[in-house]
């Protein structure tokens, strides 16, 4: 089976448009939370969201811009970011072979909105012709692929709040198969919309500390009231060892092992065992072939729900026992709130440059300790830890879990 390897990174987050600006801001626990600016939120439970700022896809036409709903331009521009990092220059015949795999949860939303009251207002003749291939989801892969004109396997993955984890997990092995060198993969999400908000609205899934906005997400912490509604892109560059280490490619860390199973047990609440998120890690390390003592870092879906917070806290104790006690877990959903479709991506590439540069995230917010929740979760101040093996868990409406695994090289 070959070695995969992440050679290449692309972020849009709340708290920056690139890698540099984002990392800095993760690891000195700066928060990307405020009230709600792209629309009037006022009669909303929920005021507020962690939105991305400033952000322009600058290499697009104004033409092409307009073509394309917000969520397939942040995977647009993580994806430069990345291809440029990675430092591939794609042969024509190469370009043959190059894969696209880019998560989105929902898709887009803001796009159906819009042009649903344009149909109620107007009329279906005006509504856009560009109308479904905007809001389909498997559209900023599709995108990413004619941008660049890479003709290899392109799909989407689709399964909430785990679509992006799931995208790099089927990458993996498809690499590790043999069928491609390269897979360009991630998750992207742009849903802070009238009709996305109301919807978690009414659900009393999101945090109604409309006051405090920097202190609403708050994972693992006895206070925490719900979670807070982000947006943004991650992206990697995929690589077999072979072609990178050819090629003379800088390596972040070696992608080693990919968990995934179903709670089989409600549509949007955890069980509340934890066994599938069980589960999920405990593929993962098999799949890596890595014993759970080996752990350095996890990097937790801790999403600042009651429910979530509490069954994933038992999913490790129950994996990792006593040694559950020693590792460091945190969220950055604390700072970048919970990106949907899109988190398990930019979680995945948090935790790559955890183990590069050995510097854990904090759980900012971390004020009250929860007897629920018992483990170190980094509070408030980043940790410099050596970490030679790391998990990301990421755990998505409908049950849906994924673990991933990474090692340093």
């Amino acid at each position: 089976m070959r070695k995969v390897v992440v050679t290449g990174i692309g972020l849009v987050t709340p708290i920056g448009n690139d890698v540099k600006t984002s990392w800095e801001n993760l690891i000195n626990g700066v928060s990307g939370i405020d009230k709600i600016t792209s629309f009037d939120a006022s009669m909303y439970d929920t005021k507020i969201a962690a939105e991305v700022k400033n952000f322009n896809l600058e290499n697009l036409h104004p033409k092409e811009k307009k073509k394309m709903d917000l969520f397939v331009q942040f995977a647009i521009k993580a994806t430069e970011e990345a291809i440029k990092d990675s430092g591939i220059e794609f042969s024509e015949n190469e370009k043959e072979k190059v894969g696209v795999i880019i998560g989105a949860g929902i898709g887009g939303l803001r796009i159906i909105e819009q042009q649903h009251k344009i149909l109620i207002e107007n009329g279906p003749n005006r509504v856009s012709p560009f109308l479904i291939p905007m809001l389909i989801p498997d559209i900023a892969s599709g995108q990413i692929a004619i941008y660049y004109g890479f003709k290899g396997i392109n799909f989407c993955t689709v399964s909430a709040c785990a679509s992006g984890a799931h995208a790099l997990a089927i990458a993996l092995n498809l690499i590790r198969s043999g069928i491609t060198d390269i897979i360009i993969a991630g998750g992207t999400e742009s849903c802070i919309t009238p009709l996305g908000v109301a919807g978690f609205c009414s659900m009393k899934a999101l945090s109604t500390r409309n006051d405090q906005p920097k202190k609403a997400s708050r994972p693992f912490d006895k206070e925490r009231d719900g979670f807070v509604m982000g947006e943004g892109a991650g992206v990697v560059v995929l690589e077999s060892f072979e072609h990178a280490k050819k090629r003379g490619a800088k390596i972040y860390c070696e992608f080693i092992g990919a968990g995934m199973s179903c709670d089989a047990y409600h549509i949007t609440a955890p069980a509340p065992d934890g066994f599938g998120a069980y589960l999920s890690m405990n593929y993962a390390l098999n799949d890596a072939k890595i014993n759970p003592e080996e752990v350095d870092y996890i990097n937790a879906h801790g999403t600042s729900t009651q429910l979530n917070d509490k069954s994933e806290t038992i999913a490790i104790k129950k994996l990792f026992k006593e040694n559950a006690y020693k590792i460091p877990v945190s969220s950055i959903k604390s700072m970048i709130g919970h990106l949907l479709g899109a988190a398990g991506a930019v979680e995945f590439i948090s935790t790559c440059l955890t183990i590069k540069t050995g510097i854990i995230p904090p759980t900012i917010n971390y004020e009250y300790p929860d007897p629920d929740c018992d483990l170190d979760y980094v509070p408030n101040i980043a940790r410099e830890k050596d970490i030679k093996v790391a998990i990301s868990n990421s755990f998505g409406f409908g049950g849906h879990n994924v673990s991933l695994v990474l090692k340093k090289i």
